[in-house]
């Protein structure tokens, strides 16, 4: 999710297209719940907002882990969030920059974002206001495509352009794949957690995930590489408000 006043008309419409991938891997979103479901414990009811949450399944999949959680939808695209009703209960337009998000201060117990912060212009902002919004304690759960993958490590020493890098709005140049995204951003572990922690966050740990579009025989050394979040394809990091 980014904000329309931050971004050309060319950008506004390309986060607007149907075509445009608004949902990613099972996996990651099932590992990200369970984290979740573990720090926010049971008991007590808590609200949790699905900051950017595209077309609703990665909620949707994670619903069953986090029973008893009010889990609230969050886009600036109409087009995903029609989408996302089919899944959630509660979905709503709100941006994280010029007006903010729709909620009060310290209102929400836990964030869920995931696959967002690496399409922004201003993730500095973005965290700002996630900041506001969860109470003093609650949790954030963010998830992004590593740059410093084990496969990235490869190409980047054959010259070959990082995958979930992109150059261009219009098409892959310079890496495999062919699927344009959006990414503005990517961010190493080390990374990941100085930025968050600079933003009034404790960091609580990072863990990893394998990514849905890894070719199938490698598959298997993915999913090995998630023992060290470092090379894992997908960074899950849980931080705490301070």
């Amino acid at each position: 999710m980014t904000t329309t006043a931050q971004l050309p008309k060319e950008l506004r419409d390309f986060y607007e297209d149907p075509a445009i991938p608004v949902a990613s891997g099972a996996s990651r979103s099932l590992r990200q719940a369970r984290m979740l479901a573990a720090a926010l414990g049971t008991g007590k009811a808590h609200t949790i907002l699905d900051i950017g949450c595209g077309d609703g399944t990665a909620a949707a999949t994670a619903a069953p882990l986090l029973k008893g959680h009010r889990i609230v939808g969050v886009d600036w695209s109409q087009d995903a969030l029609k989408r996302a009703r089919a899944h959630l209960t509660y979905a709503i337009r709100g941006e994280l920059t010029g007006e903010g998000l729709p909620f009060g201060t310290g209102s929400a117990d836990a964030v869920l974002f995931s696959e967002v912060i690496e399409h922004l212009v201003d993730p500095d902002a973005a965290l700002d206001e996630i900041r506001r919004v969860l109470r003093p304690g609650g949790h954030l759960m963010l998830s992004t495509p590593n740059l410093a993958a084990w496969y990235n490590r490869a190409l980047l020493l054959a010259g070959v352009q990082p995958v979930f890098s992109e150059v261009s709005l219009r098409t892959i140049h310079g890496r495999p794949g062919t699927e344009v995204v959006g990414h503005l951003r990517l961010y190493t572990a080390r990374a990941l957690r100085e930025f968050v922690g600079a933003a009034g966050f404790e960091v609580v740990r990072v863990e990893g995930a394998p990514f849905h579009g890894v070719p199938r025989p490698l598959r298997p050394l993915d999913r090995l590489a998630c023992a060290r979040p470092s090379l894992a394809s997908i960074l899950l990091l849980h931080a705490r408000r301070t």
